[in-house]
């Protein structure tokens, strides 16, 4: 059903296994791919970001192109299907302090952080809900 998808509707049939897509990031500066996820964490501010699992114990953070939508705050532990590019990327402290406070963690937690972090990435332009 149409309704399933967030943002761009695509081909599921594209879809690649999220251990390779990992191998591809590690290769190339970014990837265009479909893949399925576990969402560990959204974003409890107003779901304008979600945490999935990698094979590797990595996580790695979807954001929404252009911040076109948004995912519902209660995700996580639920699987999605998603298209769009993937990179990893070095975030600066600011903004995983600024994370860190969106997703909920304690004054301590977010005070440990004090060095960027390369971090695997991937910006949706589609999100297909699982039922």
């Amino acid at each position: 059903e149409e309704n399933d998808f967030l943002g761009e509707s695509f081909d599921v049939e594209n879809e690649i296994q999220l251990a390779d897509l990992v191998n591809d990031m590690n290769s190339n500066d970014s990837v265009m791919a479909v893949v399925e996820a576990k969402v560990t964490e959204v974003c409890q501010a107003k779901g304008c970001w979600m945490k999935v699992e990698l094979p590797n114990g990595e996580s790695m953070r979807v954001t929404f192109k252009d911040y076109g939508f948004f995912m519902p705050k209660n995700l996580a532990g639920s699987s999605v299907k998603m298209v769009g590019m993937a990179k990893i990327e070095e975030t600066d402290v600011e903004t995983l302090k600024h994370f860190a406070e969106d997703g909920g963690k304690s004054d301590e937690e977010i005070a440990q952080i004090t060095e960027p972090k390369m971090d695997y990435k991937f910006i949706a332009s589609g999100v297909k809900l699982k039922d």
